[in-house]
């Protein structure tokens, strides 16, 4: 028998948002993302809005036993990803380790615990954007309750997030600016239609030349990821820039450094603020450096290590005294 109209919609559906995470389902080819929520031990989980939301805190030992004031950085998965494939993929628990920062994973929601998860980014994506769900206050209480809970440095707090979660890392950026220092999204865009946040936010962004997912050249989403968000197009990529340096009063981009397949821009900031681009010839939808999300995502350029690098402008980047 063939599913009825509506029924074959919602499978529409759910296979886009997946897809939208890194390119691919990577959600149902890792068994532990597939775990139910309340079966994974390493999820702590706090309720927002209503909702019971999930996220992943990994803490060195080091912090634990000094209890000296450290970063937090916060890692934002993809359309249809959770805290388990975005670990992994980015490696950000490894760096955590070494330098001796907090790093978490909050989880979006869906309609169902533990896979094909969205952020609500205004205009994108799916589940949390149809129910208008309070991301941005949630991230906000995770904050405090991660504060509450470990020695966080206030002026040392950083967002970044890959896709779905790079567009929520702007978001972030702009209604959490009396919170974050720093934000880095990766194979992300804006909209052209976002407010400038109070508070100046430094930004470095980094997209891939060969993602046709959120395309260089900006525009409508087409094909099955026009059913993932609102239709509103994205702007090209290097707006993000230019709106960061609106936001944190910078002059004009200069090309620091171009060698192939890397480009980097480098904005002209006020002391204390700074706004960075780079664009890598040879990547697509992924996270340069890291693991591709799938066997069927894209392969992630070798060019630059993301997590080095963003790691780097978040050490290099607290609030200003």
């Amino acid at each position: 028998m063939s599913p009825t109209p509506s029924r074959a919609r919602r499978l529409r559906f759910l296979l886009v948002i997946a897809a939208l995470a890194l390119g691919s389902l990577v959600t149902v080819t890792d068994a532990s993302a597939r775990r139910p929520l309340g079966e994974n031990p390493d999820r702590d989980f706090l309720v927002h809005d209503g909702l019971r939301r999930s996220y992943v805190v990994r803490v060195p030992d080091s912090v634990r036993a000094s209890r000296k004031p450290v970063p937090l950085v916060i890692v934002l998965h993809g359309g249809g990803g959770n805290a388990v494939i975005t670990e992994r993929m980015t490696g950000f628990t490894a760096k955590a380790m070494k330098e001796g920062f907090i790093v978490v994973y909050p989880e979006g929601t869906g309609r169902r615990d533990g896979i094909l998860l969205t952020w609500n980014a205004g205009h994108c994506c799916g589940y949390a954007m149809d129910h208008d769900v309070d991301d941005v206050g949630f991230v906000r209480s995770l904050i405090d309750t991660l504060s509450r809970r470990y020695p966080i440095d206030p002026k040392r707090i950083y967002a970044t997030g890959m896709s779905n979660g790079a567009m929520m890392a702007h978001t972030l950026g702009i209604r959490l600016s009396d919170r974050l220092a720093a934000i880095a999204p990766v194979v992300g865009a804006v909209f052209g239609d976002e407010p400038l946040p109070a508070s100046p936010v430094s930004a470095l962004m980094i997209n891939g030349a060969l993602d046709h997912h959120i395309a260089q050249a900006g525009g409508p989403p087409s094909g099955p990821f026009a059913r993932a968000w609102d239709g509103t197009p994205t702007r090209p990529a290097a707006e993000q820039a230019l709106f960061w340096a609106r936001a944190d009063n910078c002059g004009p981009a200069a090309q620091a450094a171009e060698h192939a397949p890397v480009a980097h821009w480098v904005q002209r900031c006020p002391h204390g603020r700074a706004v960075e681009r780079y664009v890598l010839a040879d990547n697509g939808h992924a996270w340069p450096g890291g693991e591709a999300g799938s066997r069927r995502g894209d392969v992630p350029s070798t060019a630059i290590d993301a997590t080095d690098v963003i790691w780097r402008f978040f050490a290099d980047h607290p609030n200003p005294p």
